[in-house]
């Protein structure tokens, strides 16, 4: 009976995880105060100047199964998760848009498909071609071989010279852009893996213009603790070894694992944005804290 009761209680909080809503959507918090920050006992220790070549290397590794290993790890849903950051980012035609991190091009061809869906030309009676050469999508990232996935991926979605997408190899801590160019800026699935998170939103912060906002989709801490404990077994044992038998790369995998447990939980991040000057700060749960979306505008 006991056993029984155990069992139903368990499936009652589980339940409501795997319905399409929940899947897409837990919550959203307000920016607030934290507490210290989290330490991690038995991870591989990285020295800060080891790290940007560590990550070169597994992003590297993994460049040409990124995409196919998105897919079985979060079973297709970081493509909702991109969606419902796409949708915060509200995409307007004839916007210039800088996406950090983004090599494969996912978030970015995300938001041209929104600003071609769109049917301002005819109410402004602005020429399609005028209004697509205005549009300027910036996709970084530090890793080349991240960007020719990308770039091949546009080739077969037919974006391969679409004038509206820029390819450019770039650091997120030492932008290239100028002061006040952009009306966005996305990074997902990026931040966490920087050696300065604070110098990284200090770019944004630079690079964007006066009522510019700021998107950040990242796997983040999970809240509910049953769930955790389910979550924390499912990265450490299921990722690595599945990245080793699809990928031929455990190790890569690991790490990425290891470097979502070592980024700053939902609201210490939230703190870090608005300390870089970003007003209106604020965070959505996904998964109940798989992944979260931080948001703030330049005002």
């Amino acid at each position: 009976m006991a056993l029984r009761t155990a069992s139903m209680n368990l499936r009652n909080k589980l339940l409501p995880m795997f319905s399409a809503t929940y899947f897409l959507h837990s919550h959203a918090t307000s920016f607030g105060l934290v507490g210290n920050r989290h330490i991690f006992p038995g991870f591989k220790e990285v020295q800060e100047e080891e790290k940007s070549q560590l990550v070169g290397n597994v992003f590297t590794n993994v460049a040409s199964s990124y995409d196919l290993m998105n897919d079985l790890m979060s079973a297709g849903l970081h493509r909702l998760w991109k969606d419902r950051l796409v949708s915060k980012l509200h995409p307007f035609p004839g916007m210039k848009h800088l996406d950090l991190a983004g090599g494969t091009g996912d978030v970015a061809f995300k938001i041209l498909e929104t600003i071609n869906k769109m049917k301002l030309r005819t109410m402004h009676n602005v020429p399609e071609d005028k209004l697509q050469e205005e549009t300027q999508i910036y996709i970084c990232d530090i890793n080349p071989r991240m960007l020719n996935v990308g770039k091949k991926r546009a080739m077969e979605k037919g974006l391969g010279q679409d004038r509206a997408l820029f390819w450019l190899e770039g650091d997120a801590e030492a932008l290239s852009f100028d002061d006040d160019s952009m009306d966005g800026y996305t990074i997902a699935f990026g931040i966490r893996n920087v050696t300065h998170i604070e110098k990284v939103l200090s770019e944004a912060y630079r690079v964007l213009k006066r009522g510019g906002r700021f998107l950040c989709l990242e796997l983040s801490h999970v809240e509910i603790p049953v769930f955790k404990e389910l979550y924390d077994y499912y990265s450490f044992s299921v990722i690595p070894a599945m990245g080793e038998l699809v990928a031929g790369d455990r190790s890569s995998y690991q790490y990425l694992v290891e470097s979502i447990r070592r980024f700053p939980p939902q609201e210490k991040f939230a703190s870090m944005i608005a300390d870089a000057g970003f007003q209106k700060v604020e965070y959505e749960n996904l998964v109940g804290g798989v992944v979260a979306i931080h948001s703030g505008l330049k005002i």
